[in-house]
């Protein structure tokens, strides 16, 4: 009788280099929303470095004359309010992971906004037409 190989479980390089294959910018949500705000005639920057003492927070839009920043944040890994799920398998690395994620979101805004900059986060699941009415306000002053 022929035995089964059950293949091992993902050692930690292949881990790595999983977590590693994870897009900081240019993730599908965040192009979506770029394309639609270069269509209706925005210019804006890209993964601009917000300048403040210490590690600057990296605004995945921003819009530098008018200092707004925007953040697109997943859901799973930003922690959603509506729609994050706590992982079942690997769950003493997934929640103080994406509890560390939140905090680190909380003191970006506090720090980009200490410095002047108007903050605006965007939950990946948002529909475009209302993230971008936000957006625009924010530009106008509105």
């Amino acid at each position: 009788m022929p035995t089964i190989q059950v293949p091992a479980s993902p050692g930690p390089s292949s881990r790595s280099a999983n977590m590693r294959a994870n897009r900081r910018r240019d993730t599908g949500p965040e192009k979506a929303f770029r394309s639609e705000l270069h269509q209706r005639g925005f210019r804006f920057r890209v993964d601009f470095p917000i300048p403040v003492s210490g590690r600057s927070p990296r605004a995945d839009i921003a819009f530098t004359r008018k200092r707004v920043a925007v953040f697109i944040d997943g859901c799973f890994w930003h922690g959603c309010p509506e729609h994050s799920q706590r992982p079942k398998t690997n769950s003493g690395y997934w929640g103080p992971k994406i509890a560390r994620n939140i905090e680190r979101d909380r003191e970006q805004t506090v720090r980009a906004e200490t410095a002047g900059w108007r903050v605006i986060r965007i939950w990946e699941h948002e529909g475009l037409d209302e993230a971008i009415a936000r957006v625009e306000a924010a530009i106008t002053g509105q």
